[in-house]
């Protein structure tokens, strides 16, 4: 019957195409239509005939998704049961206990409670496992089912049944379901006399009314002569917010960023509307490889009218815009409508998705059709693949035994342990691991059998079973055996000559279940190279004005 049904849709959908202007149609919708033809009598066909039963419905889905994934990354189809996770990428909010979920094992854990919500309210903490909700068992439960039961209508009730890390009973923590609204900017303060910070992390919904509060609090607050806008690994969100965020330091009346699609009705200008609320204070922002949209908006318009300069990596390169379109049946097509361009007239697209390469691949915006613009002050900047820093701060390559760490949930397990044995730590920006922590945690990495293999052990491992494949391996048996043992790593040997990166990584990891986000990231700015930049440049008197008149601007790029 259920295929019957979809069966039905699918037909009914195309007759009443087929039936509506058609003689009118152009040879291009002539082809359509007739692709949509063949599509219904190869789907009545397949599902008629194919040998196993199937389901239309998963069979359509493919499909649509397989389409769409031709085209870009970013044009999805989104059906009724996942407009709850669309509505929260756009605004930031449901309603539940406001926490982190993972697997963990055959049971989910809560990875992070968020500050000031239910969760937290309640005394969860990042570690418990979650044994029962509302007395359903959880054991096996597909994560994506826990998340549904954890979420549901401010106001209401739900209890939790938890096992936590030394406690030898289990835990019962009732609480109530609360609208949840993360935060667009989750800290901000002073760095040093005088300079100002500011962490967005998203363009959600209200993200540029946070960045006022935060901004008007820190001149209420303190005597701000400079400040620093971190948009570090910021992956974008609604154009708007960008513009508003930018309305903040420059005039009212400023072109910010158009778009221009292959429909005149997606062709706009956003300008800013309002006076600014400092459209003098020395400004830095940071971004890095992680910096998206409408995060590349705010650095690139901050550029190239020459009001900020930009500290770090390159960023992402994405300068599509997306557009919601409403499909029957709840569902929703996100689709790319046009491309954004910042006001030197520069897109920042990186990736070429109509010209894709004959494996079907993506690549790069080749040189040859690099564009070069000018900023206002008439400083080169250029197109073709984001947001290229007046000073590159290129950060660190981590240890391959930190990544394994980080990847086998090692500071996280050892901060869990921590947190439960220690009722309280130093406030993030003067906490740090003592000698004797330190020797907790190696002993911990030994009881935990902790082991990996370096990507040069794992090279060396096909190199021996190609020789011995090809049967070379005997005839330098000694030699193998001799760059084995070179190549081999030792734990306790790589703890120590990687312990400063390790400890930072730890106390952050340890800093986050005491104070959060917030105070992870205050931790994390302690020790931060790209922000020791930063601050560099704003008390280097005259350099600010002189990168951003144009004197300074070859001299910028070359000095990292």
């Amino acid at each position: 019957m259920k295929q019957k049904k979809h069966i039905i849709f699918v037909a009914g959908f195309l007759i009443l195409f087929l039936s509506v202007g058609f003689s009118t149609l152009k040879n291009r919708d002539l082809e359509l239509v007739k692709n949509l033809d063949i599509y219904y009598t190869l789907f009545r066909e397949l599902n008629m005939f194919y040998v196993d039963e199937t389901d239309p419905e998963e069979l359509v889905t493919t499909s649509i998704e397989a389409m769409l994934s031709s085209l870009d990354p970013y044009t999805t189809f989104i059906p009724e049961s996942d407009m709850d996770d669309f509505q929260f990428q756009t605004t930031g909010e449901y309603g539940g206990i406001g926490s982190l979920i993972r697997r963990s094992g055959e049971q989910v854990m809560i990875a992070e409670p968020y500050e000031g919500f239910p969760a937290a309210k309640a005394g969860v903490r990042a570690g418990d496992i979650i044994l029962e909700v509302d007395g359903v068992p959880t054991k096996k439960m597909e994560i994506e089912k826990v998340s549904d039961k954890l979420k549901g209508k401010p106001g209401t009730e739900l209890k939790l049944v938890i096992k936590r890390y030394g406690e030898e009973k289990n835990l019962e923590i009732p609480m109530i379901r609360e609208k949840i609204s993360i935060l667009n900017v989750p800290y901000y303060g002073m760095i040093e006399p005088g300079t100002g910070y500011i962490r967005i992390s998203n363009f959600t919904t209200g993200a540029s009314y946070e960045v006022e509060n935060a901004l008007k609090e820190l001149k209420r607050e303190n005597e701000l002569n400079s400040l620093v806008l971190d948009l570090r690994s910021n992956p974008g969100g609604l154009l708007l917010e960008a513009v508003r965020i930018c309305n903040l330091f420059v005039d009212k009346g400023e072109l910010i960023v158009s778009t221009r699609g292959k429909m005149t009705q997606w062709d706009s200008e956003y300008s800013t509307s309002r006076e600014p609320i400092d459209k003098g204070i020395p400004l830095v922002v940071l971004v890095n490889r992680g910096s998206a949209s409408a995060s590349e908006i705010v650095a690139g318009a901050l550029q190239d009218l020459d009001r900020a300069v930009i500290v770090g990596q390159r960023t992402f390169g994405k300068g599509l815009v997306q557009t919601s379109r409403p499909l029957k049946y709840n569902a929703q097509l996100k689709v790319t409508t046009a491309k954004y361009y910042i006001p030197s007239g520069r897109c920042i697209q990186a990736l070429d998705y109509k010209h894709r390469n004959p494996d079907g691949s993506v690549g790069s915006v080749p040189d040859s059709l690099i564009t070069e613009y000018t900023t206002r002050n008439e400083r080169l900047v250029y197109d073709g693949g984001g947001i290229e820093p007046d000073f590159e701060v290129i950060p660190e390559i981590l240890s391959e035994i930190a990544l394994q760490l980080f990847t086998q949930s090692m500071f996280f397990d050892f901060a869990v342990r921590y947190h439960n044995t220690h009722d309280e730590i130093e406030s993030p920006d003067i906490f740090s691991l003592s000698d004797n922590d330190y020797a907790l945690f190696e002993a911990f990495i030994e009881e935990k059998d902790f082991e990996f293999r370096t990507s040069s052990e794992k090279a060396f491992a096909q190199l021996v079973t190609s020789a011995k494949r090809e049967k070379y391996y005997e005839f330098a048996e000694a030699e193998f055996s001799s760059l084995e043992e070179k190549l081999s790593h030792n734990n306790l040997k790589d703890l120590e000559t990687f312990e400063k990166e390790i400890r930072q990584i730890l106390t952050e990891e340890i800093v986050n279940h005491y104070y959060f986000q917030a105070g992870r990231i205050l931790s994390q700015i302690q020790e931060d190279p790209q922000l020791y930049k930063a601050t560099e440049i704003i008390n280097e008197p005259g350099m600010l004005k002189e990168v951003l008149s144009g004197n300074l601007g070859a001299l910028a790029r070359a000095s990292e």
